[in-house]
């Protein structure tokens, strides 16, 4: 029984795992031959693996730049990261988020199933995030026991198929299908980028219709594009930050220009291994899903993590990013002016969310909603946050929060509802 129990919360803590079952059974229920059925789960396992191995490149090369951008410019304040706040949270409030996000799912097929809402969640570490949060302000408020678990569950499988629901309109205007769905608990972000888009922007005029001039002409290949970008950020804050603290802290005494260029290149590699495995999700996870809506949840589609947008408009991805981390350093000016903590801009929320925001706003609203959209998802996920952790109780002190808009928004409003009762 307990080594059960061990395999079943490694199952639904691998969300590789979890989305090849997903294939696997949709295949099977479309009584695919064997080489099918096996190429098929392998490769949606092997696509999400590639996209999760992808985004740890970046991740890691955005935390040289984070720790080279706080030494060149001093900065003191709470720095937002998902990963980072659900283990610092998990000593204490590990039980109750392994039990949200098990029923929570449970929820979420219930919805799918007998309401409009046909929407499957399968980024499974943002549920894992979002029942941390959910188990956080509930019991900060007193809920405990199993109206902790029943009211989590319910608000965490709501959740799951409302976030996807509000984006699907500016999806099928990205994708020019309605195959799939975004699922990732930025959302509220990108619904304000889209709309911002559509008000302030024009659809026409879009970023992968930029004319670039016969001689930049090798910057059309976005593996190219994003390596300058990042080579020229890189480089101008590490002659903030000086040779002898990179040479010292980060490099191991190798150059720190040199050192810096390659954590420039290295990020570029990471976007091109997401971008690549995103690919080969969607051609397998898609049709496999068919078994799935055709036989459980009738007319379901699959709710996909963010980066599944970004071969749509690769220009609007690293102008998306730029905007919203603009949109950070200027918020960090702006939030002590309102008595507000300092949220020093992280670069995993600003790329991820950035760059989807950038997607979102590019298809309302050309350039410019790229970039006023992606500006404005700046500037919510760094003050939402801020006015987040009071909400937080002691998790609020821990120089860590949650980073993605979704977050701000359930967590203020669960916690003003649950004082007002």
């Amino acid at each position: 029984m307990h080594i059960l129990q061990i395999m079943m919360n490694d199952i639904l803590g691998t969300p590789a795992i979890l989305i090849g079952i997903f294939a696997l059974i949709g295949l099977l229920l479309q009584k695919k031959g064997i080489g099918e059925i096996v190429s098929g789960t392998l490769k949606t396992v092997l696509g999400f693996i590639l996209v999760s191995a992808g985004a740890e490149i970046i991740v890691r090369s955005l935390d040289v730049f984070g720790k080279m951008f706080n030494q060149a410019f001093a900065i003191n304040g709470v720095i937002p990261n998902n990963e980072a706040i659900v283990a610092v949270a998990q000593n204490k409030f590990g039980a109750a988020t392994a039990l949200i996000m098990v029923f929570g799912m449970v929820v979420n097929l219930i919805l799918a199933r007998f309401t409009p809402l046909k929407y499957i969640f399968l980024t499974g570490h943002h549920t894992l995030f979002m029942a941390c949060l959910i188990a956080v302000i509930l019991t900060t408020n007193g809920v405990s026991g199993v109206a902790l678990v029943f009211t989590g569950s319910i608000i965490l499988g709501a959740l799951m198929v409302l976030s996807p629901a509000i984006l699907q309109p500016f999806v099928r205007q990205i994708t020019g299908s309605d195959q799939f769905a975004v699922g990732h608990f930025g959302s509220i972000g990108y619904f304000v980028s889209g709309w911002v888009g559509k008000w302030f922007g024009n659809k026409e005029k879009s970023t992968e219709t930029i004319k670039v001039p016969k001689q930049l002409s090798f910057l059309r290949d976005t593996s190219v594009a994003v390596s300058l970008t990042m080579a020229i950020l890189f480089v101008i804050v590490a002659c903030f930050a000086g040779p002898a603290y990179i040479q010292e802290k980060l490099s191991g005494g190798q150059n720190y220009l040199v050192y810096s260029i390659i954590q420039a290149i290295t990020f570029a590699a990471g976007v091109y291994v997401v971008l690549n495995g995103v690919r080969m999700l969607i051609a397998e996870i898609v049709p496999a899903f068919k078994g799935i809506a055709e036989k459980i949840v009738p007319q379901a589609k699959p709710a996909l993590d963010c980066p599944t947008v970004f071969p749509f408009s690769p220009n609007a991805v690293i102008i998306g990013f730029l905007s919203s981390f603009l949109a950070g350093l200027t918020s960090m000016f702006l939030l002590p002016m309102l008595g507000l903590k300092v949220i020093v801009p992280g670069l995993v929320p600003h790329f991820f969310t950035g760059a989807t925001a950038g997607v979102f706003g590019n298809a309302t609203g050309g350039r410019r909603g790229a970039f006023f959209g992606s500006f404005a998802n700046g500037l919510i996920i760094s003050f939402l946050p801020a006015l987040l952790l009071p909400a937080l109780g002691s998790l609020g002190f821990e120089g860590t929060t949650f980073g993605d808009a979704d977050f701000g928004v359930v967590g203020l409003i669960l916690s003003y509802l649950l004082q007002w009762f």
